[in-house]
């Protein structure tokens, strides 16, 4: 057990070094390709990340869960504490997104000359209900709730009826605003398929600042993500049987190709779409993510090839101070603190920027620089923290 776990970590690590490698370019006008995601079809090595962290949870979930009991604790104590830690999860999402808890910036919509309080209530008004760390919690809750009682089998089931499911949904129901059109001929167009519908018609205010149609973290797409976590979960009971582990290697590589397969056929008719977290993209996503942690597995458990992954064991071991703590920086350095420079006030982040990288390298290699300077400084943060033992746990 102790080996897998760390094959875990470094597959886990791997992850956030990758989000924290995409999500913080020195300019978002000039980025590598793989580091971007898809424009709306298909998929880039970008957006593996967020699917591999949710199929992570369902493994983790299975292995926390069989600990729990193995300690003896009772039902309703693991219910209680999968609610507990899922909610603690969307809070914390939640904080990040409503930070810095006022509406920043010269110009408030609606107002002349807005005061704190205005500032305070608009922000309020309109901060992100969902995201990354919202979907996580509530993914979370009810992969852990819809697996905690059930055999392989029902599992099996509840995530085929997800899946497909939302496949119908998605593709079969007609639209109003478009003479009651069904939803499959409007899935190239991100405003007017049924996910966007629905965000409009319960989010309102609270979707993506990126977009004022849908939300990429939305209501009817978080469906499938529970699907993401549940394959998750089962990958986490197989990798926790008593199998030799040449075995388990195997049945991993056998079962993630097979997922990548099967996705890629149902890309036919149902593309392979991060935003929309389509059924072909949970499969596909999965299986590959089955094929990377058995890659893990065999490298360091089977080969004993070690001698590469302390870095990604210790991003592995504090995900989520890495996730909330480059997320909140990150909003400070880009946003909120301001400087003058070069006769402009601007961003705290674009001096950084402008002054180690963009005065000497080429537009997207300087861009690639910053980003992993923002790797190397938050591996130097969670080094001191792993040396100390300190870890947070939710």
């Amino acid at each position: 057990m102790r080996e897998r776990l760390v094959s875990l970590d470094v597959f886990r690590g791997m992850t956030i070094a990758g989000m924290l490698l995409v999500n913080n370019p020195g300019t978002w006008g000039a980025i590598y390709a793989p580091l971007e995601h898809a424009e709306w079809n298909g998929w880039t090595p970008t957006d593996l990340i967020f699917p591999f962290f949710l199929f992570i949870v369902g493994i983790t979930t299975h292995l926390s869960l069989t600990a729990r009991r193995a300690r003896g604790d009772d039902e309703g104590a693991i219910v209680r504490q999968i609610i507990k830690r899922g909610a603690i999860i969307y809070l914390l999402g939640f904080l990040m997104a409503w930070f810095p808890f006022y509406q920043y910036g010269t110009t408030v919509p609606g107002f002349d000359d807005p005061t704190f309080m205005d500032r305070f209530v608009y922000r309020l008004h309109h901060v992100r209900i969902m995201g990354v760390l919202a979907r996580i919690g509530v993914v979370y809750i009810l992969s852990a709730l819809l697996t905690l009682r059930t055999s392989l089998k029902q599992q099996l089931v509840i995530v085929a009826g997800l899946l497909y499911g939302y496949w119908l949904i998605m593709t079969l129901t007609p639209l109003p605003a478009y003479g009651g059109t069904l939803g499959y001929f409007t899935l190239n167009d991100p405003a007017n398929t049924v996910e966007a519908f629905v965000d409009r018609a319960i989010l309102g205010n609270h979707i993506w600042g990126g977009s004022t149609t849908y939300d990429p973290e939305g209501i009817l797409s978080t469906i499938p993500a529970v699907g993401t976590a549940m394959l998750g979960v089962m990958a986490g009971r197989w990798i926790n049987t008593q199998r030799p582990l040449i075995d388990r290697i195997a049945g991993l590589f056998g079962a993630g190709s097979l997922a990548m397969v099967l996705g890629l056929m149902w890309n036919w008719v149902f593309p392979i779409n991060k935003n929309l977290w389509t059924s072909s993209y949970v499969l596909f996503t999965a299986g590959m993510a089955c094929v990377v942690l058995a890659t893990c597995l065999w490298i360091i458990d089977h080969m004993n090839v070690r001698g590469w992954i302390k870095p990604f064991v210790i991003y592995g071991m504090n995900p989520i101070v890495a996730f909330v703590g480059s997320g909140v920086l990150a909003r400070i350095i880009y946003t909120l603190w301001k400087v003058p420079f070069r006769g402009k006030t601007v961003s705290v982040q674009a001096v950084m920027y402008q002054s180690l990288f963009a005065s000497w390298l080429p537009d997207k290699l300087a861009s690639l620089g910053f980003a992993i300077l923002t790797v190397v400084v938050w591996f130097g943060v969670l080094t001191v923290l792993y040396r100390r033992k300190i870890f947070l746990k939710v």
